[in-house]
């Protein structure tokens, strides 16, 4: 005897964990990526992949999506120390020694976001 399945209402939302968000957002700004690509790739619809980006973006004193790329210069002038370098998209740069102060660097960071 052959089975029907009978669906009524509408369908409950898709619940997102937070590795599942961080990895479509990860994806679907990576350099090159394509958010209309990503979207359908994870099923998701590409107003809620801007919507996850802007609620990551604007976390308060909390930690962010912020894409990091390690760089060996050659040539340091500080004898070796590793150096924290940030490019802000204003064309601000910050540079951070490694000994400096954990609350002193976030408090840079903050000032200067």
């Amino acid at each position: 005897m052959a089975q029907a399945i009978l669906l009524t209402g509408q369908e409950p939302r898709r619940r997102w964990s937070a590795d599942d968000r961080l990895e479509i957002l990860e994806a679907a700004f990576a350099p090159g990526a394509n958010v209309s690509e990503v979207a359908r790739r994870f099923d998701v619809s590409t107003g809620l992949i801007y919507t996850w980006r802007r609620q990551a973006l604007s976390v308060k004193d909390g930690p962010a999506f912020v894409p990091a790329t390690v760089l060996d210069v050659p040539g340091c002038s500080d004898g070796g120390a590793a150096t924290i370098v940030v490019d802000f998209a204003n064309g601000t740069k910050v540079r951070i020694a490694s000994a400096a102060p954990y609350d002193l660097a976030a408090a840079v960071m903050r000032a200067l976001k």
